[in-house]
């Protein structure tokens, strides 16, 4: 049995997620125009809704099913997708055309703009305000982490450190929200859930760079090597480039013949892997009991061994 199969059998999750699918829907077109256009269009591109899940699993079963949160945490986490492709020119995104090169630039914006802006307005409804902050939160810290990709793009000597620091703030902190938010409790008094979300967030960015680097394009919807191309420096091409000058230089901006065979060749993937099963066992020894231990325990597998 998959991890993925483990947790989909969770009681409720399955009417939780086709809730959450109408929701999204419901949010993205309530104010029609072209902003609302392009965001229904990022919507049904479809995704794993990973962080509603782990709002539905970071949740007690005895409270009402935390929709708002996760249409709010999955509104975010759509609309960085729409902005990261606008900012690296990527011109496909799950297998379509990507929002700017469909819609162009200052469509794409806006409707990146509207997606922020819509996750907080069904948050802020709830009257909750630890949630709007916690929210808010995760949201600094993934612009905080697009800054630092940019301050580090072409740069062959970035430090693993740093690459790690920058995969928490773009990751790691929306996964870590999306457990409070589900949990319904501030990261002081989550204890070790947050650091759960972290750790896994880190883990799922870091598989999520192994697959651009040997990923198909019909499982991953995006053409392989584009973090190469973009010289956006990942935990395989920084350890590849240590090793590999034709490496290092397309990293770096020069030629890209041949550098992605050689990132393979040179063992980085293997050894990223094993980063990232570190962050996984990271995020296990963290889990203390909760209700859905079992399940964010699978969550820990699924997301170093997915193809996509």
């Amino acid at each position: 049995m998959s991890a993925l199969t483990t947790i989909h059998e969770t009681e409720g999750l399955d009417e939780y997620l086709e809730q959450i699918e109408q929701r999204l829907l419901d949010a993205v077109s309530c104010h029609p125009g072209l902003a609302a256009m392009v965001g229904t269009e990022a919507l049904a591109a479809g995704g794993k809704r990973l962080r509603p899940l782990l709002v539905f699993l970071a949740a007690s079963p005895d409270r009402e099913p935390p929709h708002v949160a996760g249409v709010a945490v999955e509104l975010v986490h759509m609309a960085t997708l729409v902005h990261d492709d606008l900012i690296d020119r990527a011109g496909y995104r799950r297998g379509r055309a990507s929002a700017w090169a469909r819609f162009g630039p200052g469509a794409a914006r806006a409707a990146g703009d509207y997606l922020f802006a819509r996750a907080f307005a069904e948050l802020a409804a709830t009257g909750d305000k630890r949630a709007v902050s916690t929210l808010a939160s995760a949201c600094l810290s993934l612009a905080r982490g697009e800054a630092l990709q940019r301050a580090q793009t072409h740069d062959p000597e970035t430090s693993v450190e740093s690459y790690l620091e920058r995969c928490a703030l773009k990751t790691g902190k929306l996964f870590e929200a999306a457990c409070l938010l589900g949990a319904g409790v501030t990261r002081e008094e989550a204890g070790e859930l947050a650091e759960f979300g972290l750790a896994l967030g880190i883990a799922f960015q870091i598989a999520d760079d192994i697959l651009d680097c040997t990923g198909e394009t019909i499982d991953t919807g995006k053409i392989a090597g584009t973090d190469l191309r973009e010289g956006t420096p990942t935990l395989p091409l920084l350890l590849a480039a240590r090793e590999d000058a034709v490496v290092h230089r397309a990293l770096a901006g020069g030629s890209l013949d041949g550098a992605l065979v050689r990132v393979a060749a040179t063992g980085a993937l293997d050894r990223s892997r094993h980063v990232a099963l570190e962050y996984a066992e990271r995020a296990r020894e963290c889990l203390n009991g909760e209700v859905h231990s079992a399940e964010l325990e699978a969550m820990t597998y699924a997301v170093v061994e997915r193809r996509t």
